[in-house]
């Protein structure tokens, strides 16, 4: 079976959210591999052109959403590309106490982190 590809996409704020969660993807037996494209430096048309030939070569996106969100430009053009590209997202809260909603994320589904909802909606693609 081949592995699933996952694009991440998260505020540079989260970063340690996302080493937590992109952690179970090395284990050898994973059956996904997530990919991010995280940059410090202001986002320019060859990060977004990189950018989206990454997503439309992923199976789907999962969203790490927290307050930071609200700010992350980068976060928000990757959503944006993402829902473009007709890609299935899931969105996930990146800490059990911030339930942010970003009004760029109004037509995605954010839940709880839980690795059976993950599992659920990777073993989906």
């Amino acid at each position: 079976m081949d592995k699933k590809v996952i694009f991440i996409a998260f505020a540079i704020e989260d970063v340690r959210q996302r080493d937590l969660f992109t952690g179970q993807s090395i284990h050898p037996m994973s059956p996904f591999e997530f990919i991010d494209m995280s940059v410090k430096q202001p986002y320019d048309t060859g990060w977004k052109d990189r950018v989206r030939t990454r997503i439309r070569r992923s199976d789907g996106v999962i969203l790490l959403v927290s307050k930071n969100s609200i700010l992350s430009t980068g976060q928000e053009w990757e959503v944006n590309c993402a829902l473009e590209e007709k890609k299935p997202i899931l969105g996930i809260w990146a800490y059990s106490n911030d339930t942010t909603r970003p009004s760029f994320m109004k037509s995605v589904t954010i839940i709880s982190w839980s690795w059976q909802a993950i599992t659920d909606f990777i073993d989906s693609l």
